[in-house]
């Protein structure tokens, strides 16, 4: 069975950057202290407990998927923003785009009794459009220990460069175990899934993914985090949840009001702050009271 590389948690960049370009994955080791672990897993637990199994084979019948992290947890935003993780996007993204951006928050927990994920890639998502650029850089965060028995998950290292039909063979598959506060680092490309859970025990962790910021993201980030819980964040982190133009001419809008009460063509920061700070709740409620009238006058 291969094994992924271990590196620090203060591993370059370019270190990074080079393993998932051959190997497609690889796992930083203590990047989170007990206390971090333990404060983020108090935080989505709430969340996670009340989250219904899996409707498919694929997203696991025992296997559950929490999502919104931004909005709803303050540590995910932590982990979401880590310096390591953000300059590995700097240089492993920034090759095939002027910005990146947030593509999905989604606590997994796999419990007991659940079968292995199919083998998969996960730049699929856009369907096989994308050919020569490697449109992103995943991250899944340990909050429980990953093991061999409790579904670690699998990975093919340097299936990057496979052909897209070629399948991995059983000794081709290797599994992703670390400790909590370790962190999978991944591509887009490499193949992989999460394993089987053999244990009595959940296996949890956090997947967070980044994509070229010209692509479609899995997660909606801007109705996961709408404007008025994305105005009290960091700008940096409302840049990358797409509350900033992906390029030139990528992301602006036209506040939808009444004529002459706001402008054309803004970059969607504009929803955010200064004196468009609550348009559009102020659209929402003008069209519901205007709605009201007509029943009304109906």
């Amino acid at each position: 069975m291969p094994s992924l590389r271990r590196l620090p948690a203060d591993a370059p960049a370019q270190t990074i950057a080079a393993i998932l370009d051959t190997d497609g994955a690889l796992i930083l080791e203590d990047v989170l202290s007990p206390a971090q672990v333990a404060r983020v897993g108090g935080e989505i637990e709430p969340y996670v407990e009340a989250t219904p199994n899996g409707r498919d084979s694929f997203t696991g019948h025992a296997t559950t998927r929490t999502g919104a992290l931004v909005a709803r947890s303050p540590a995910c935003r932590e982990l979401v923003m880590h310096p390591a993780i953000l300059a590995a996007c700097d240089v492993f993204l920034k090759r095939a785009c002027d910005r990146y951006q947030l593509h999905l928050t989604q606590v997994i927990r796999i419990r007991p009794g659940q079968g292995a994920q199919v083998l998969h890639r996960d730049k699929l998502a856009w369907g096989g459009y994308l050919q020569g650029i490697e449109p992103q850089l995943n991250t899944i965060w340990a909050i429980t220990d990953f093991t061999a028995e409790n579904g670690a998950t699998q990975v093919v290292p340097g299936s990057p460069g496979w052909a897209e039909g070629r399948r991995a063979e059983p000794h081709e598959v290797g599994q992703a175990v670390m400790k909590a506060g370790s962190v999978l680092v991944y591509s887009g490309s490499v193949i992989h899934a999460g394993g089987e859970n053999r244990s009595d025990a959940d296996r949890i962790g956090i997947n967070l993914t980044y994509c070229l910021g010209w692509l479609r993201q899995e997660e909606n980030q801007y109705l996961s985090c709408p404007p008025q819980i994305a105005r009290t964040l960091d700008p940096q982190l409302q840049a990358l949840l797409g509350y900033a133009m992906g390029s030139y001419a990528l992301g602006y809008f036209t506040p939808p009001l009444p004529p002459g009460e706001g402008p054309e063509a803004v970059p969607p920061d504009y929803a955010l702050g200064g004196e468009a700070a609550g348009w559009g709740e102020d659209l929402l409620a003008a069209v519901s009271a205007r709605q009201k009238a007509k029943v009304t006058e109906g």
